[in-house]
């Protein structure tokens, strides 16, 4: 139980004056139980359902909540008990941590809170103020996934690449290491720690931006480097670190990787098994995906896309299982990893599951790392199964762009048939909640490669990717594209319900005791199912686009359902236009739930208004400079501002400028705004191209007007 203060004399203390005590007493107490948070409380979670004390709740990443107050037969009653409004209107993606009666998490730009689980009241807040540059840098927003608690201090790895220890009373720095290894690459940190027998572990992105992958070790008390495992090779000209790497440089040919990086990138999923003392880390895709550029077209490529297991204590390598060999599509490994004990042909298997990218579910025995069954869970078409014998994927050529071929239509697409949303287990059902989606693009590979002056520009090795501007086939593609609620049978691998959404990008999912299933979506609502049948018992709106995985956690024996919820990450960013069915706007807050509660949302937020005509300035570019102009976007930005210019709502939308941001437009796109996140290219771009960029946005503004206009119904 927590600890409180005793009442303030009647007449002695205002009520500010008494508010403050008392969230000086919870943040003392949730202090005082963060001390008490090691690695033998982490292991018997179980015996105190009530906390949640690492990300995944326990080490095996399940994220199964044992509490039953709430259950398929009240869910019905859920009302919302307490929001707290974030920061900054960005993607959010973190599980929180509460550990008696205070939570932890984390918004957009790494800011970390800490809030009275009961109320939602803020205890303290703490921005590590994020370098402007690195804003403007890296994949898919500038998001975080959540710390780590440990021994009384909160831990956060900051989008610039720092790895920060905070007291978990005061939110006061205690120290800060610099993760980067090279700081003329972009390499960031989205991922949440994890710590284990004293070590904070943290992985790096970076792969689409030319970056070498690995994951690092830090002492929790001092945040002195323990140890180091890079999941790709460096310079063959130099000496292996260790016999991983030098089995590894054996994968690849040539010496192309070293200067397009590697990639490997771990930027995300991590499980650990205390009984076999072993650490399972996802891996990513390559650097460039152009395999032909990164390695001759030869090769596996180890340890890209695979799941790789480490001795915690050295680092060292002790066995892999490679999901995608010579990754070229951007299939990442570092989807959520699970562990659980399964019986499999009437034997109990210790068993590693994941649902990578590539669209096979993968059950591994987690002692060697041997494949057991893969499935597909939605449609491929690059490769036909998973070999049994071989654990290798049997591919078709569908989908192998490579020199001199034409355009590859490839299925899932680079945004997976599951991204990093987590999945979760029931043991009592036996099922993975899976938020799957169906997607699909068309890669062509560059003839030669190409290199920026720039970290903020992507080096993929593929040609910029077409996506006509008609609505009519915009609305085609994003009908193409579809989200699942899967409940998936691991053990059959098969599906055992599903549940259809208009968008993906669907949130994470919790299961638990209670038989339910809690899930956020792409278009606003917090959702619970019966987790047996499937069947839908309740949901309530949530404003924005709900991704991150929830959680469920009890306070003075009363049982809570929380969602973080913020619209944002790689989707609305580089697919804008597809992204637009989820019909939601980017509104950053905590949503708790609770039995009985009956609190409101604020109302949500309105889409921007059109800019009346005569504030557009006129086009004047010819049809074969717009022509250029709108590969120059696309290449350069369309990963956030859209293709085609379409926005997903996260970031500006430039079809709806003002007058003002038009006369600024020059000096925006030269670094103006690089402090708001905005990259500068003046190093990049000439006058006379930023001219053309402008006049591109002018020509999508008008094409959106006439859009509107000819939607209207016909003025009688």
């Amino acid at each position: 139980m927590p600890h409180r203060l005793p009442p303030a004399p009647p007449g002695r203390l205002g009520l500010r004056a008494r508010l403050a005590l008392l969230l000086a007493g919870c943040a003392l107490a949730g202090a005082a139980a963060a001390q008490a948070v090691d690695g033998a409380r982490i292991a018997a979670a179980d015996r105190e359902p009530g906390n949640w004390m690492s990300h995944g709740r326990t080490y095996d990443e399940q994220r199964f909540s044992p509490l039953a107050k709430i259950n398929d037969r009240n869910v019905g009653k859920l009302g919302m008990a307490w929001t707290y409004k974030l920061d900054v209107d960005r993607g959010v993606e973190a599980t929180p941590i509460v550990v008696d009666g205070v939570m932890y998490t984390t918004g957009a730009e790494s800011i970390v809170y800490a809030l009275d689980a009961r109320s939602g009241k803020l205890l303290w807040r703490h921005d590590p103020k994020v370098n402007a540059e690195s804003l403007s840098q890296g994949c898919c927003d500038v998001v975080n996934r959540g710390v780590a608690v440990w021994k009384g201090r909160v831990y956060v790895g900051a989008f610039d690449g720092r790895l920060i220890a905070l007291d978990a009373r005061t939110g006061e720095q205690v120290w800060s290491v610099d993760t980067v290894l090279d700081k003329t690459k972009s390499y960031t940190i989205t991922g949440a720690p994890r710590i284990v027998k004293g070590k904070v572990l943290i992985g790096n992105g970076g792969a689409e931006f030319g970056v070498r992958g690995y994951v690092t070790a830090y002492d929790a008390d001092t945040g002195q480097q323990a140890w180091r495992f890079f999941t790709v090779p460096g310079d063959p000209a130099q000496p292996p670190e260790n016999k991983a790497m030098a089995m590894a440089m054996k994968t690849w040919s040539g010496n192309g990787w070293v200067k397009w990086g590697g990639g490997g990138t771990a930027w995300d999923s991590m499980a650990y098994d205390p009984e076999l003392n072993l650490l399972y880390i996802g891996t990513g895709n390559g650097s460039p995906w152009n395999y032909q550029f990164r390695s001759e077209g030869k090769g596996d490529n180890l340890f890209l896309s695979s799941i790789v297991a480490l001795d915690p204590d050295t680092g060292d390598y002790v066995w892999h299982y490679q999901t995608t060999p010579a990754d070229r599509w951007d299939y990442t490994a570092t989807q959520h990893i699970v562990l659980a004990d399964l019986r499999i042909d009437g034997k109990l298997r210790k068993v590693l599951m994941q649902a990578p990218k590539n669209g096979f579910f993968y059950v591994l025995d987690r002692t060697d790392g041997k494949l057991i069954s893969a499935k597909n869970y939605v449609p491929v078409n690059w490769a036909s199964h998973i070999d049994l014998k071989t654990g290798r994927p049997v591919e078709t050529g569908a989908g192998n762009y490579g020199p001199g071929d034409q355009k590859k239509l490839v299925i899932p697409a680079f945004l997976g048939g599951h991204n990093w949303h987590p999945m979760s287990f029931n043991p009592k059902t036996g099922l993975v909640y899976l938020p799957a989606q169906e997607t699909m693009a068309e890669l062509e590979a560059q003839k030669e490669p190409l290199f920026l002056p720039t970290k903020s520009v992507v080096n993929l090795g593929l040609e910029v990717p077409e996506l006509p501007e008609d609505p009519k086939i915009e609305a085609q593609i994003r009908g193409a594209w579809k989200g699942r609620l899967l409940a998936w049978d691991p053990v059959r691998q098969k599906a055992a319900w599903s549940h259809d959404y208009a968008s993906a990008w669907n949130g994470g999912t919790l299961s638990t005791a209670g038989n339910l299933v809690f899930q956020g979506t792409a278009d606003g609502r917090a959702v619970a199912y019966a987790a047996d049948n499937g069947k839908q018992l309740w949901q309530s709106p949530v404003n924005s686009g709900a991704m991150a995985g929830p959680i469920s956690y009890e306070v003075d024996g009363e049982q809570y359902v929380s969602f973080m919820v913020g619209w944002g990450g790689a989707f609305p960013h580089i697919t804008g236009p597809i992204s637009l069915s989820a019909r939601v706007r980017p509104e950053a807050r905590v949503v708790t739930f609770k039995l009985g509660a009956s609190q409101k949302l604020p109302p949500a937020k309105l889409a921007p208004a059109l800019p009346r005509a005569a504030d557009v300035p006129p086009l004047t570019a010819s049809a074969e400079q717009i022509k250029q102009a709108r590969l120059m976007f696309n290449g350069l930005c369309g990963s956030c501002h859209g293709l085609n210019a379409v926005s997903g709502g996260v970031v500006p939308d430039l079809r709806y400028m003002k007058p003002e941001q038009h006369e600024l437009f020059a000096a925006t796109v030269s670094g103006a705004r690089i402090n708001r996140g905005m990259p500068g290219f003046a190093g990049v771009l000439k006058p006379e191209d930023m001219q053309l960029l402008h006049q591109y946005v002018i020509k999508r503004t008008h094409d959106l007007s006439a859009e509107i206009a000819a939607a209207r119904p016909a003025a009688k």
